[in-house]
């Protein structure tokens, strides 16, 4: 008999963040194949008596293919095992599992996907950013840093719309060719960004900065994540929201002694 195959998010690394879904399934699965940011909090929950593998790829660093991991997961499946490819985040944004998706359709392989909290979200949520917002941001564009293997850009919108929160997965070191493609898809230097660094993680680190000021920003630990938008300037600390121009005319906001040390 054939097995089953889920692609499980795992949110973007919080164990809280994991769905019960994804929890129960991780607690039958015969194999588990994972990416390599899911932390050990998250891997524990995993029997062990089930076979757990690495199968992560990391920017930069050879490892296994794409190939490989779908020839894996049908490998696994025929010999009537339930399989869950666990991936951070969410497996539809930015996972490949659309090519996972091909390749088990091609061998008549069953499959569930199960969502998972996407990266854009957690960090979102932890730094206290409303991604869409009435006044100022009603798009939200998600965009990818790096081409997978390749050692260049994405292709990104040639134009931003002025009313848009960017949130760019994997964006790098390069913070001056990403500001460059930031300004040539219309997206002005004063626009506000944040880099977050290892998101809802006890580690996680969030530097606000603006587009122009972006190449001066600091080499924050990877995974890192780029959001760009004036929805930032109402992120922690809540000081930052005095910078928000559509704010004027409005009641001050007053800060506690704790806000204003921050």
């Amino acid at each position: 008999m054939t097995g089953k195959v889920y692609l499980v998010g795992a949110g973007p690394g919080d164990p809280e963040l994991l769905t019960l879904k994804a929890l129960k399934l991780l607690k039958s699965a015969d194999v588990v194949l994972h990416d390599d940011l899911i932390g050990p909090e998250i891997l524990a929950f995993i029997p062990s008596s089930t076979r757990v593998q690495n199968v992560g790829k990391r920017f930069g660093r050879k490892g296994i293919s794409q190939q490989e991991i779908n020839g894996l997961l049908v490998q696994n499946a025929l010999l009537g095992l339930q399989v869950v490819r666990l991936k951070g985040g969410d497996p539809l944004i930015f996972g490949r599992a659309g090519e996972e998706i091909e390749a088990l359709r091609a061998a008549h392989i069953e499959f569930e996907i199960v969502p998972g909290v996407t990266a854009a979200l957690g960090a979102a949520a932890r730094a206290q950013i409303p991604l869409t917002h009435r006044q100022v941001a009603s798009t939200l564009v998600l965009v990818t840093g790096h081409h997978a293997g390749a050692d260049e850009f994405a292709d990104w919108p040639a134009k931003i719309p002025t009313d848009a929160t960017v949130v760019v997965y994997m964006p790098g070191h390069d913070y001056r060719s990403t500001a460059e493609q930031l300004r040539r898809a219309g997206v002005p230097e004063a626009t506000a960004c944040a880099v977050i660094s290892q998101a809802t993680s006890p580690d996680e680190q969030v530097h606000v900065t603006t587009v122009g000021e972006l190449p001066q920003s600091p080499l924050l630990p990877s995974p890192t994540l780029l959001v760009v938008g004036e929805v930032v300037r109402l992120a922690k600390p809540a000081a930052l929201r005095q910078d928000f121009a559509w704010y004027s005319g409005r009641t001050e906001i007053s800060l506690t002694a704790q806000e204003r040390a921050e």
